[in-house]
């Protein structure tokens, strides 16, 4: 088959991602946290921080959401070569959030919501999975336990894939789990080669969820499950409205995301790729008495346990402070790399303006599709009344 110009295109973007991933991350893959963003590059670091940054000038008019969606991709790869190591010092490997039950550990819940996924989706151990955008592979590993399936991770961040690799060896899960580097607007699988795909707070990073969504619609076989918990504005979110859109730019720098959309966006993306929506709930509307970001929170009345004293006091305004402040002494002493205070302080404000979001409901990190697509020889039923809606 002769290579064609998008191809060469392509393998010359990946080269570069992976000459780059080298420069800056070195064999910190194996390290974790604190330890893994002291061993960075940081010559490389300041190239990514201004390759990120340069994007975020505080305007949000077309003209600018259109540079960050043109750019989506690398916008992305920046972002999360910046932020992976400071999620797993702060969140742990499954970049999510979660409902939380009164007196449930935090990592109780992120399995159990991971689980809740697999379980609405019947995944089961005879099944080909892809996961689009897998992060460090959290998820994956923790359904792939669940339910024996066997998951293909696709990731377009050549580090995130040396870490998703270095745990799946570590936990023995390797014969179980793999990772491909690739752009999900452009997945290079052969169409009809998984029996499910999911997406756990990943295609929020698309420029157009039409495009990632059919692009998950080819790949799956017909018959084949796919369920997402997408980023959205939910309904109450008017794009007018000064406050809101600052709360929503304020996710988008903090979190890389070139453009948040509504939930009807969504929902309508999905029928336009040719998925039948079987169910759809906003998992972040129902009045939990301990809401999805009360991590962010920095709010006392959520203690639980003890581990909660130290998390509230960390996402307090005083915690916020001190961490900022730290990384910004490691930075200067050469600790950390140049750009860590700002990433920091980017990812600060995020958790603020998510909280703001998620109080005022209009935004949720967990509106659950499971769609499927129609065997040979059916086409989807965008009907109400074929809609289970909890």
């Amino acid at each position: 088959m002769p290579v064609t110009e998008q191809d060469s295109t392509k393998l010359k973007d990946f080269t570069r991602d992976k000459d780059f991933t080298k420069a800056m991350h070195g064999e910190s893959y194996k390290k974790k946290g604190l330890f893994a963003l002291m061993a960075k590059s940081k010559d490389a670091s300041s190239i990514a921080t201004d390759g990120y940054f340069k994007h975020w000038d505080g305007k949000v008019g077309k003209e600018d959401e259109k540079k960050r969606l043109d750019d989506y991709s690398q916008l992305t790869h920046h972002y999360y070569n910046l932020v992976t190591d400071f999620y797993e010092y702060g969140w742990g490997s499954s970049f999510h959030f979660s409902r939380y039950y009164k007196g449930e550990a935090f990592r109780q819940a992120t399995a159990r919501h991971e689980h809740y996924l697999a379980h609405k989706m019947n995944i089961h151990e005879d099944m080909k999975v892809l996961d689009v955008g897998c992060g460090v592979g959290g998820p994956g590993r923790e359904i792939c336990r669940f339910t024996d399936c066997e998951i293909v991770g696709l990731n377009n961040n050549d580090y995130q894939i040396e870490r998703a690799n270095f745990y799946a060896k570590k936990y023995k899960l390797d014969h179980k789990l793999s990772y491909v580097k690739g752009d999900f607007m452009k997945m290079d699988f052969e169409p009809e080669t998984f029996d499910a795909v999911y997406a756990i707070e990943a295609t929020v990073h698309a420029p157009v969820l039409e495009g990632v969504y059919s692009e998950i619609y080819k790949v799956l076989k017909p018959g084949g499950v796919f369920g997402v918990y997408e980023w959205v504005m939910t309904d109450a979110y008017d794009e007018t409205n000064e406050e809101h859109r600052a709360i929503a730019y304020g996710i988008e720098l903090g979190d890389g995301i070139p453009k948040m959309y509504k939930r009807e966006v969504a929902e309508k993306a999905l029928q336009n790729a040719g998925f039948e929506i079987e169910y759809q709930q906003d998992m972040a509307d129902k009045d939990d008495d301990i809401p999805w970001y009360y991590p962010l929170a920095g709010n006392w009345k959520y203690i639980q346990t003890l581990g909660d004293i130290a998390t509230v006091f960390r996402t307090s305004w005083l915690g916020r402070k001190i961490t900022t402040e730290t990384v910004g002494l490691m930075e200067k002493i050469g600790l950390a790399p140049a750009g860590s205070k700002e990433v920091t302080n980017a990812l600060e404000q995020a958790a603020v303006y998510l909280v703001a979001g998620g109080e005022k409901k209009l935004f949720t990190p967990m509106m659950l599709y499971v769609a499927r697509k129609p065997l040979k020889g059916e086409s989807a039923d965008f009907s109400t009344a074929n809609r289970t809606v909890a």
